[in-house]
């Protein structure tokens, strides 16, 4: 017996070493003041440490889940007014003003969280394998990334747009892939794509060159200056891979590089937390009619919204049988009192959906919430506000997963329509049930697909050779522009020879025709 334990010892030994050599410092850089956009990266953050690497997340919020044991640095910066987003959505400005605003106001806060003195020193006093960094408007923080000398990692809250295409070469195929700012549905029709056109090349392309412009000029080059950090251009055009929350079963269908990796629904747990014992009591009693959740999400306080509307929401609630189960943010200012509605200040989210009492869920639209939703196969009303909110909620009709009413038009007959839709025909509850099966079907999880490529990249030292060769080319040259005006001007020289050598010829015959005369 003896010998025996001694082998099981150090065979122990042997794989402790073994795991513990393999194990890389890694930096999560999540400035975000959004918690939806945390819930995320913290996930692929989890996944790392589940996995044995030595994780430092610093972010602006607390942690999302306080059990994860991933070393936590929290920066205390100014905050991103919530108040003031709900007055941007309960009357919304012209779209320049409200995206130069996040613009100016992200930039602000991940600036301040560059000169935070705790983010100064650990840039001082530490260094890492890898940064993972949550990409949000904030592309001058690659720099981080150029000072530790090491490979970056974007994680990307939503699927790709044109400014995540471009980061790693991925095609926009504007002529089939609808984006998330346009909307639309695959095939698109011919007007489809001439609005798809127009927005995709002057819009979102024209928004993709102004970030650029102002990252680089005022953060990127203040901050990380060409002397002693590796340009703007060289950080952009060698990122190593950018993981992003969607998976291709939610539509559109596109073509992505090996450098892009889509892990939707990582946020969603193996097994989803118990409910607290009032909730696992008020929703195992609802047996007969069933229950609806209600949340807005994490980044707008429900108190601060549109009242009238809040009204028209509250008042046909009240009256439905089911039983709900309400978000609300302020315990002494409440929409109103109802016998079948209940209020809570923090609801557990996906706790709730995994319920199979859950009838309908009311919801924001967030990307997170739509996945969640859909992973457990409940049937969806929108109210979406900003964002990706209209465009995930418009899918989600597309799907046949539920229907939407933007919260900035609300009224009563197009919410009551909506809600009585989806809760009495069954259709909706059906799709998104069959749809959850298909999601789930992978070969890897996303956690484990989130790391596998995260080690990937450290093991072959930030994997160059996935590298599209299209991040080395500009739009004209991606278009080959150059590559047909080269071609046409050929054209135009060898037409202009063989015209000169006719005309030439022509005179030449007519010269001989005149002397034979």
């Amino acid at each position: 017996m003896l010998p025996a334990l001694k082998i099981i010892f150090v065979s122990l030994i042997i794989t402790s070493t073994i795991a513990l050599s393999n194990s890389a410092h890694i930096l999560g850089l999540f400035p975000t003041p959004f918690k939806s956009h945390l819930i995320i990266h913290s996930a692929i953050a989890d996944a790392l440490v589940e996995r044995g690497h030595d994780v430092t997340v610093v972010s602006t919020l607390p942690k999302i889940n306080k059990n994860s044991k991933f070393r936590h640095i929290q920066l205390d910066i100014k905050e991103f007014s919530p108040a003031l987003l709900a007055d941007y959505i309960n009357d919304p400005p012209p779209f320049y003003k409200r995206y130069t605003y996040f613009m100016e106001e992200i930039n602000r806060y991940a600036n301040d969280s560059l000169h935070h003195w705790a983010m100064q020193k650990l840039m001082r006093e530490e260094s890492f394998d890898l940064v993972i960094q949550g990409f949000f408007l904030n592309e001058f923080l690659l720099g981080v990334a150029a000072h530790f000398k090491c490979p970056v990692v974007v994680s990307f809250m939503i699927r790709t747009g044109p400014r995540i295409n471009s980061l790693v070469g991925n095609p926009q195929e504007i002529a089939y892939v609808p984006s998330y700012m346009s909307g639309g549905k695959q095939p698109m029709g011919f007007f489809d794509r001439v609005n798809h056109f127009i927005c995709m090349n002057l819009l979102e392309n024209g928004l993709v060159r102004y970030i650029e412009q102002s990252n680089q000029k005022h953060f990127y080059n203040a901050n990380f200056p060409q002397d002693k950090y590796p340009s703007y251009d060289d950080m952009i055009k060698n990122i190593s891979l950018v993981l992003t929350n969607h998976h291709f079963s939610q539509s559109p269908i596109r073509p992505d590089v090996q450098a892009l990796i889509e892990i939707g629904g990582i946020q969603i747990k193996d097994n989803p937390a118990p409910l607290p014992e009032d909730l696992q009591s008020i929703m195992d009693k609802s047996s007969e009619h069933g229950v609806i959740f209600f949340s807005v999400g994490s980044n707008i306080p429900s108190s601060k919204l549109d009242p009238i509307k809040v009204k028209i929401i509250f008042d046909l609630l009240s009256k439905l049988p089911q039983t709900i189960l309400w978000k609300w943010d302020d315990s002494n200012n409440l929409p109103g009192t109802s016998s079948n509605i209940i209020y809570k200040t923090w609801l557990p989210q996906e706790s709730i959906l995994s319920h199979p009492n859950v009838k309908l869920f009311i919801t924001h639209g967030g990307q997170g919430s739509v996945v969640e939703s859909q992973f457990y196969g409940v049937p969806m009303v929108g109210v979406p506000m900003f964002g990706d909110q209209p465009a995930n909620m418009e899918n989600v009709e597309l799907l046949g997963f539920g229907l939407s009413v933007k919260f900035a038009t609300l009224t009563k007959e197009a919410f009551e329509n909506a809600v009585t839709e989806v809760l009495r025909n069954k259709k909706y509850t059906n799709t998104v049930r069959k749809f959850a099966t298909l999601y789930k079907d992978r070969p890897m999880t996303a956690r484990q697909t989130a790391v596998f490529w995260i080690e990937y990249v450290l093991r072959h030292h930030g994997a160059p050779h996935m590298q599209s060769p299209a991040v080395h080319l500009n739009a004209l040259q991606l278009m080959s522009v150059d590559v047909i005006g080269f071609l046409l001007a050929i054209l135009y020289i060898v037409f202009k020879i063989i015209k000169t050598c006719f005309s030439m010829f022509l005179k030449l015959l007519v010269k001989r025709k005149s002397k034979t005369e």
